[in-house]
């Protein structure tokens, strides 16, 4: 459900290699000490509060300048990424765990040590002067620990299993289960790859124009991936509203639904669960009359924001979208349901701590909920087009075929390659959506989604 319209997500800036992030080198730190306190905040904010990293990012740099906040921003995210295969470094060379404000800064050191490159001594000696900052007798311990890190540390990395230590065994099992090892296992590998920056081009037959400007390459969906190239305010066509961001995974529900509806022009489409308003934009651009609706008053605030850049019009509703009915039945629903997101773990390294394998069952009854809402919301003959950026199959498919069994009124109808720019990988044997982050490792990977297209039989 998550795609990004006019920002880039805080910490969805990572690693290129599984093993080693050579290029992800960090800027150099105006007030170092204070930048890695703030990570440390942001950390803790995570693993021990629960708390999204972008809810605790703000408040934790405040007072800093925008160097060291792209610096927090990386070290947080490698450490999240990265943080099975640090703590297993730092468990050889500790013979307790220490109190947990110091577990961090060891992690933040560890992270600057193995992957980001940054020099012994000054990822040891901020490292030194914050751990003092806690207790004053435990700089030692800090200083001991990492130098060992620095001096071993590598080679300890080596021998890993990388992916398997940055998955938790509750997704590496599901995953397991639902796809097989190599999809697993390639899934996971990606998630510590650096994220591309991916824009959805307003005028979609501009993409090739746009893909030269921005230098980047125009992907057989039509997305334009870029390279991530500082900020993305400052890039060409942002100002203007030529384009937005959003994964080119997270582009395909839109153009599924578009093509369903011969390109959409004058159709009726309702977007359920909308903000930030990337599939919002993709229909209002295809000249679709849209009504997005979403629950949440600030994330409207967004699409508001968003849509006024882009100068393209929708009707925006805060409302549950459980509850909320249009004032006549529409063509079409595009219905990006609230999920676990675990597509999106390689934009969003915070995920697997925040996540649980309780979560699953009840995000599910919530989908099933609002599907069935859909189905009110379609005149008969109409379509839905269903997604989430969620990896686990109760999500997914199984969401569906409940919705299916329970309710006459619809039918799966399949999705052709033709749809999604031609890439058949995307087409599950059902005929669903069916990405994951596994594929297009010729082009850098992609975020994991699923969509299902549904109809309303007519007469019903």
């Amino acid at each position: 459900m998550i795609d990004i319209v006019c920002m880039v997500i805080a910490f969805g800036v990572m690693t290129p290699s599984p093993n080693t992030d050579r290029s992800a080198r960090a800027p150099a730190p105006g007030d170092d000490v204070a930048a890695r306190g703030a990570a440390c905040d942001v950390l803790a904010g995570v693993l021990r509060k629960h708390r999204r990293a972008d809810d605790s990012f703000e408040l934790a740099v405040t007072s800093l300048e925008s160097r060291d906040r792209a610096f927090v921003r990386l070290l947080v995210a490698t450490t999240l990424r990265r943080l099975g295969q640090i703590d297993a470094v730092l468990d050889v060379f500790l013979t307790k765990k220490p109190a947990d404000p110091i577990i961090d800064v060891l992690r933040i050191g560890a992270a600057q040590l193995l992957f980001l490159d940054t020099p012994a001594h000054a990822a040891v000696g901020t490292a030194v002067t914050l751990a003092k900052r806690y207790h004053e007798r435990l700089g030692g311990l800090v200083n001991a620990v990492l130098r060992r890190v620095a001096e071993k540390g590598p080679a300890i990395i080596g021998d890993q299993d990388a992916a398997r230590l940055a998955t938790p065994a509750w997704l590496w099992d599901s995953w397991l289960a639902a796809y097989g090892e190599p999809v697993t296992r390639g899934t996971a590998e990606t998630h510590l790859t650096e994220p591309p920056l991916d824009i959805t081009v307003k005028d979609s037959a501009r993409g090739a124009e746009w893909a030269a400007r921005l230098e980047g390459r125009l992907l057989p969906t039509g997305t334009v991936r870029c390279k991530n190239a500082g900020r993305v305010q400052e890039l060409d066509g942002f100002a203007e509203g030529a384009w937005w961001i959003q994964d080119a995974a997270a582009a395909l529900p839109a153009k599924v639904l578009l093509h369903a509806l011969d390109g959409g022009v004058g159709k009726t489409v309702v977007d359920l669960c909308a903000a930030p308003g990337g599939k919002t934009a993709q229909l209002a651009a295809a000249g679709c009359d849209v009504t997005a609706v979403d629950i949440d008053a600030k994330r409207l605030e967004r699409v508001h924001q968003n849509l006024d850049r882009l100068h393209l019009a929708a009707n925006v509703v805060e409302a549950d979208a459980g509850m909320w009915r249009p004032p006549a039945q529409v063509d079409a629903v595009l219905l990006d349901a609230p999920c676990s997101a675990t597509g999106t773990i390689r934009r969003h390294p915070d995920l697997p701590f925040l996540k649980r394998a309780s979560d699953i069952a009840v995000l599910a009854e919530l989908q099933r909920k609002l599907l069935g809402a859909a189905v009110d919301m379609i005149k008969p003959g109409g379509i839905i087009l269903y997604s989430v950026c969620s990896l686990q199959p109760e999500e997914r498919r199984f969401a569906v075929e409940s919705v299916l069994a329970a309710d006459e009124r619809v039918t799966l109808e399949k999705i052709p390659s033709a749809a999604v720019g031609g890439e058949i990988q995307f087409i599950s044997r059902r005929g669903e959506l069916r990405c994951l982050p596994s594929q297009w490792s010729e082009h850098g990977g992609l975020d994991g989604f699923y969509g299902a297209l549904l109809r309303r039989v007519p007469n019903s």
